[in-house]
């Protein structure tokens, strides 16, 4: 049996030095320019003392007009190499490599950021209170966005990057031209799965294109996005065979979307039962990814789960998100066999007899958790430790802070 602490090569050939991932987490610490800059080298260099095998970024974003919220990293051009290339150095000096995560929100862009209308594969505002309506994009700029992820995957490179992760999950733009929810064109670019996923297929191609062989390009892929109608189990794993020979050296299993969080822990009982929320989807694709390995992120709390998950070969890397915010070493916690397992800290909204007569308390708690680990965050890029009494009250008000009021309908943290 594989164990968590042996090293995983990829295909591209780069070596992984065990098999416990930092997955995303989105930071929203860039400065006024969208550049990264110290915070966000003292938070990446925490984690590259905790234990990981690879830590991924939290959304950086290929056009400036276009941010998921207010501080995210925009990679346009080579404007803030220097920067970049702190960042990455800041969790190599630490032996782990680091991968950028690279993202286009879509129709869910923050308004308060953009200052007008976003735009999405069709004109078809989210589901959620307060969401604007899209404006639908053309084929010359969908072609646009496409060139984008391979320009800043190619800055990557230049920075010191060891790679990037393509985020097709949770509900931004490419999830929204993988769904016949959101996707209603008929065009080249939707119109049927084949045609709905050709978006996804050329963003990995034109990327494996332009860096070099050694240079990582993994996935983050819904599962489904868990609406009726929507992206399903088959439609996503028609994607992974799609692109099983297109030269991804990693694919990270997610599911859901801000309309319906299933990544926030909204799984049904019998998945959370084995902790893994997206396990058993992960084990009906294996075949198909062929020796693309698979990490899965989402649930992962005990020792013995993830051990169970990678030794039996349901999946290759374990991903950890919320618990490494206030165990930034919680690799090494898991590996060393200091506790059986790593903690995720609840928040949840109160006066709920009334607020749930009012808005859907699932949501409502989520957002709370998403801001209350944002905070954290922010706390440890200011060289402050985590507050773990931090309580609603504070963390709804810094929220808002941060987000403007529409933070309280649409809130993403990964």
């Amino acid at each position: 049996m594989i164990s968590l602490s042996e090293p995983l090569t990829l295909p591209c050939g780069q070596v992984l030095p065990n098999r416990i991932m930092k997955a995303a987490l989105s930071e929203a610490l860039g400065n006024r320019s969208n550049a990264p800059d110290g915070r966000l080298e003292r938070l990446y260099s925490s984690w590259s003392e905790g234990g990981y095998g690879l830590v991924i970024t939290g959304n950086v974003m290929v056009d400036r007009r276009q941010l998921g919220e207010p501080g995210n990293v925009v990679i346009e051009d080579e404007r803030d190499l220097d920067a970049l290339s702190r960042w990455a150095k800041a969790t190599k000096d630490g032996g782990v490599p680091i991968w950028v995560q690279l993202n286009h929100p879509g129709r869910q862009s923050n308004p308060l950021a953009l200052g007008h209308t976003p735009v999405a594969p069709s004109a078809i505002a989210l589901s959620l209170p307060g969401s604007p309506t899209p404006r639908a994009l053309t084929a010359a700029e969908i072609e646009d966005i496409i060139e984008r992820f391979a320009t800043a995957a190619l800055v990557c490179e230049s920075a010191g990057f060891d790679g990037v992760q393509i985020h097709g999950a949770h509900g931004y733009l490419v999830a929204q031209f993988l769904s016949p929810l959101s996707n209603r064109r008929d065009d080249e670019w939707g119109g049927d799965p084949q045609r709905r996923m050709r978006f996804l297929v050329e963003i990995v191609r034109r990327i494996r294109s332009r860096v070099s062989p050694s240079f990582a390009v993994g996935l983050k892929l819904n599962s489904a996005d868990f609406q009726r109608g929507g992206f399903s189990e088959d439609e996503s794993r028609g994607v992974l065979a799609a692109l099983a020979g297109e030269g991804l050296d990693l694919i990270e299993v997610s599911g859901g979307s801000y309309e319906t969080p299933a990544m926030m822990g909204k799984a049904a009982d019998s998945t959370r039962a084995r902790e893994a929320y997206f396990l058993e989807y992960a084990r009906t694709v294996r075949e198909i990814v062929g020796d693309v390995p698979l990490a899965v992120t989402g649930g992962f709390r005990s020792r013995s789960a993830m051990a169970d998950a990678v030794g039996t070969g349901e999946c290759d890397v374990i991903g950890l998100g919320r618990p490494t915010v206030t165990t930034t070493d919680a690799a090494a916690v898991i590996l060393d066999g200091r506790s059986p397992k790593v903690v995720a800290h609840q928040v949840r909204a109160g006066m709920r007899g009334v607020l749930g007569r009012l808005v859907d308390l699932k949501s409502l708690d989520g957002i709370l958790e998403l801001s209350w680990h944002t905070d954290q965050l922010h706390r440890i890029g200011a060289g402050l430790a985590p507050d773990l009494s931090r309580g609603r009250i504070a963390t709804t008000l810094a929220m808002i802070r941060r987000n403007g009021t529409t933070s309280v309908g649409r809130r993403r943290g990964m």
